[in-house]
C-alpha cells in the first residue's frame, strides 16, 4: 500500500468520524462502523486494518472506537492459474 493511499484512507476514516461526532455518542462508534461497513469496499476495509497494526497510524479515537464494529474483510489469496 502507498503512502498516499494510507493517507487518503486515514483522512477519510477520521471525516466520517468527524461527522459522527454531532451525533448522540452512544451511537458515533456505530454510525462510523456502518458507513464504512456499507461505503468501503472489502480492499479498502482490508487496508484500514492493515493501517491499524501501527500504534502511529493518525486515525482518530472515534475510528479506534469502531474498529471492533467493521467487518474485517477475508485475507487476499493468490491464486495460481
Amino acid at each position: 500500500m502507498s503512502h498516499d493511499t494510507k493517507t487518503k484512507l486515514v483522512y477519510m476514516a477520521n471525516q466520517i468520524a468527524t461527522f459522527f461526532k454531532s451525533q448522540p455518542q452512544s451511537e458515533a462508534a456505530q454510525g462510523v462502523a456502518t458507513h464504512i461497513n456499507k461505503f468501503w469496499d472489502p480492499r479498502m476495509r482490508r487496508q484500514l486494518f492493515e493501517i491499524l497494526e501501527n500504534e502511529e497510524n493518525g486515525l482518530d479515537a472515534l475510528v479506534l472506537q469502531a474498529v471492533p464494529l467493521i467487518r474485517k474483510p477475508e485475507p487476499v489469496t493468490h491464486q495460481v492459474p
